[in-house]
């Protein structure tokens, strides 16, 4: 059982693969200057090329927990996740208030998927 970890620093891995297993690190947007729409569309953008970048895709995704700066941005968050999830995919999802690491970032998501 060999655990494969990619973009590994010190603090932690973008990537890590086992046992066909996928996890991502968390994945916020790429400009927080932006709103929870924008934000949520380049953060799975990133989760995109993550996917791709490990053998697998959005179809394949297992779990994915998203944390969301104020459930005020609940339903415009869901709009884009609603979008990007093919039809018959849904992943097992969670989704819950936190304190972001930097005050501008509204959504965050943490992603395991199978690979390929």
């Amino acid at each position: 059982m060999s655990i494969e970890r990619l973009e590994t620093k010190q603090r932690m891995s973008r990537i890590v693969k086992h046992n066909g297993t996928i996890y991502l690190c968390g994945q916020v947007a790429a400009d927080a200057s932006k709103d929870i729409t924008e934000q949520t569309q380049t953060m799975l953008a990133k989760v995109d090329e993550l996917l791709l970048q490990a053998g697998s895709d959005r179809k394949h995704i297992l779990s994915a927990t998203i944390y969301v700066k104020d459930m005020s941005y609940f339903a415009e968050m869901n709009a884009v996740w609603d979008a990007w999830v093919p039809e018959g995919y849904a992943p097992a999802r969670a989704c819950v208030a936190a304190k972001m690491a930097r005050d501008a970032l509204l959504v965050e998501i943490s992603v395991v998927a199978a690979e390929i």
